[in-house]
């Protein structure tokens, strides 16, 4: 095997080994109580997994696929992600996200009867995400947490969102400087994967579900096949994005000779319509295209002809 004895829990597949699945959903349950600092009533006492497919409303859009998804005993939705490589216009999609799982409580019988009733008994959704790059460079933290409020009082009035930012480009402690479960979460997903025996008594102490959640990566304890999984996973993500970086270079090769003839804004502009025809051969929707290009839509369906 090319790992040491643990896996990366930023893992696509891991990730969802140790936090989506009913045999370690205590280790979810602890680790939503932990990061979202909920205490007595509010607390998560147990949860129920939900699809992580949430069907578009209009056909022609790709179903979104979330990491882990779950509801726990009032009803309260949470929504875990694990994103890997930056990708322009995340926070967006994480809103996306959280509004689909809003909106899709609401059933379509219902829709058509009492539709005041349903609306009333809407529950919110939290969205969590851990993010192994710099989502907010401003910001010096490494964990934001964002809610609705009045803009004059800052009273918290819309209650139904709240997102959660763990930007782990910005932890930068040392395991002897930890002193809180939620900077122990983020060392455990930055650096579990090299962390050794030693480390590992040090950073758990009294905390079981850490220990549980060490244990959940250790390929001991996983099968042959769901290794094979893992390291399928791994490589499908190095492949992609090396495939991403083989583009923007060939496309920035293309755009700086043409800007050389063109000047510097016919040159950058070429660059974005080499970047959109690679995408759009690999099969890449219009509206992804145009995230990653600035490209409008129009311009992105005139290159398919």
């Amino acid at each position: 095997m090319p790992w040491g004895r643990f896996l990366d829990p930023k893992n696509d597949y891991c990730f969802t080994q140790i936090f989506g699945t009913e045999k370690n959903k205590d280790i979810l349950i602890h680790f939503l109580n932990d990061i979202l600092c909920y205490k007595g009533d509010e607390q998560v006492a147990d949860i129920t997994f939900l699809p992580t497919s949430q069907e578009p409303d209009i056909a022609v859009y790709r179903q979104s696929i979330v990491d882990v998804m779950c509801t726990n005993q009032h009803g309260e939705q949470f929504i875990v992600e694990m994103q890997l490589s930056k990708h322009k216009g995340f926070e967006k999609r994480a809103q996306y996200y959280a509004a689909k799982a809003y909106s899709q409580q609401v059933l379509k019988e219902d829709e058509n009867h009492k539709k005041m009733a349903v609306y009333a008994k809407l529950k919110g959704v939290v969205f969590l995400a851990i993010a192994n790059f710099t989502m907010f460079p401003d910001k010096k933290d490494w964990q934001s947490k964002h809610y609705l409020l009045d803009s004059k009082t800052y009273e918290h009035d819309l209650k139904d969102f709240h997102f959660v930012f763990m930007e782990l480009d910005k932890f930068k402690l040392k395991l002897e400087q930890l002193t809180t479960i939620q900077e122990k979460w983020a060392y455990f997903f930055k650096h579990a994967q090299h962390t050794t025996l030693a480390e590992i008594e040090h950073l758990i102490g009294k905390d079981i579900i850490i220990k549980r959640a060490f244990e959940a990566i250790d390929q001991a304890s996983w099968t042959e096949e769901e290794l094979r999984t893992y390291e399928h996973s791994t490589k499908t993500y190095f492949d992609n994005l090396a495939v991403e970086q083989q583009k923007i270079e060939d496309a920035e090769a293309r755009g700086e000779a043409r800007g050389e003839a063109r000047g510097k804004t016919e040159g950058r502009n070429a660059e974005k319509i080499e970047i959109a025809k690679a995408m759009l051969i690999d099969g890449d929707a219009a509206e992804r295209i145009a995230k990653i290009t600035g490209l409008s839509i129009a311009e992105i369906e005139k290159l398919k002809f």
